[in-house]
């Protein structure tokens, strides 16, 4: 938006949960009120002044560019860390855990709270925890295990009543049972198990993240309910028998 030879850039959420998004400018012919990179929480369908841009001489024919990116979810969300969740698979059931936390393959960093559960295409997958559907990508059949193969992962991520979001990766093309804007409860039926992305075997990826920067998403160590009791930490190449309450 021009507002005389200043620009002013907005950003708006036109979704039903909040978003939390990353913008970066790079210019030399207008001086940028304040960070030249910000990320931000936007709540639900609500706008604002991301930047103003003031030229710094006459010749502004360089222009400026820009960067952008987001994510689901509230980047300073307090998690629950009372809240207990279900095993992410079927009542009565268990599957081994291929990469538990910390597994050194590719549970680091941004990841590191992420469990891979061995499962054959076409399990049923059930919510681990009752949200909101905030989005659903099922169109991809491919699966493989070389760099940049996460851009053909199927999944479903659903917003937590605290502002996180339970994620579940790598599932069946068309094999989604829910859709966005959708709620569900805890042990509901939601998608099918696959092969898709970055995986090198059937799995099913789950974690639980709060959003951070450039669309990335952060995750969060959280306790299971099982067969056994409550669940602190799921072993590596352990097995634990899913209880839906």
């Amino acid at each position: 938006m021009r507002l005389g030879d200043r620009v002013e850039l907005h950003a708006r959420n036109l979704r039903d949960f909040p978003v939390t998004y990353t913008l970066a400018v790079d210019t030399d012919a207008f001086e940028i009120e304040g960070a030249a990179t910000i990320t931000r929480t936007l709540r639900p369908h609500s706008s604002e002044q991301a930047m103003l841009l003031t030229p710094v001489g006459r010749d502004v024919s360089a222009g400026y560019s820009f960067s952008f990116d987001w994510t689901v979810g509230d980047r300073h969300v307090n998690h629950d860390d009372d809240h207990v969740y279900a095993f992410p698979y079927a009542h009565g059931t268990s599957h081994q855990v291929l990469q538990g936390y910390g597994a050194r393959f590719s549970h680091r960093g941004a990841e590191e709270f992420a469990l891979d559960f061995k499962m054959p295409e076409g399990t049923p997958v059930f919510a681990a925890r009752g949200g909101i559907v905030a989005r659903v990508e099922e169109s991809h059949s491919r699966g493989c295990a070389e760099s940049g193969c996460s851009r053909w992962a199927n999944y479903i991520v659903i917003l937590h009543s605290d502002g996180t979001t339970g994620q579940y990766y790598h599932l069946q093309q068309d094999g989604a049972f829910v859709e966005v804007g959708d709620s569900v409860r805890r042990g509901q039926r939601i998608g099918l198990s696959g092969n898709t992305g970055h995986s090198s075997s059937p799995h099913l990826h789950f974690a639980v993240y709060r959003a951070s920067s450039w669309g990335e998403t952060q995750s969060i160590p959280v306790r299971f309910l099982s067969e056994d009791g409550i669940i602190w930490r799921p072993r590596q190449g352990g097995r634990h028998q899913a209880v839906h309450l």
